[in-house]
């Protein structure tokens, strides 16, 4: 089973090696998306190009040519598909690995190795989805706690 997530927040310190994001459970209210009260969360250590290019999209930055996320957005768009939602479904060794799920034009599925970053750059712009298999969950909230 996958939880839904949302991106809570960003941390972005220029002069570390590694920025964080993190992202929180929410739940479906009615037709609304609400933030659970005391909701899981956990954070994600990523590079800082990839904060900066979720941070660009988050604020609608537009810049002249396009950046790698564009670029595959655009890849996927042309080929005839959409980005459906995000996918973090597995957890190995401190390192959180990721799905592109696209619907192609036939109805098709597909689901795209990414490293989460790189999706939730893709796919923040456009409000795209993202799931996190339960056992993923448990996994980095436990990662989290001190011993």
């Amino acid at each position: 089973m996958s939880v839904r997530m949302e991106l809570s927040r960003i941390l972005i310190r220029e002069l570390n090696d590694y920025q964080i994001i993190e992202l929180r459970e929410v739940t479906q209210e009615g037709d609304d998306i609400a933030q659970k009260e005391n909701g899981r969360s956990f954070p994600i250590v990523i590079g800082l190009p990839e904060a900066q290019a979720i941070e660009r999209r988050l604020k609608g930055v537009a810049i002249k040519r396009p950046q790698t996320h564009d670029l595959l957005g655009n890849v996927i768009q042309q080929m005839g598909g959409k980005l459906e939602s995000i996918s973090i479904n597995d957890l190995a060794d401190h390192t959180f690995f990721a799905t592109l799920d696209v619907r192609m034009k036939d109805g098709t599925l597909i689901n795209i190795d990414s490293r989460p970053s790189d999706a939730i750059a893709l796919g923040i712009a456009g409000n795209v989805p993202v799931y996190v298999a339960e056992h993923v969950l448990e996994a980095a909230s436990k990662d989290d706690k001190p011993e």
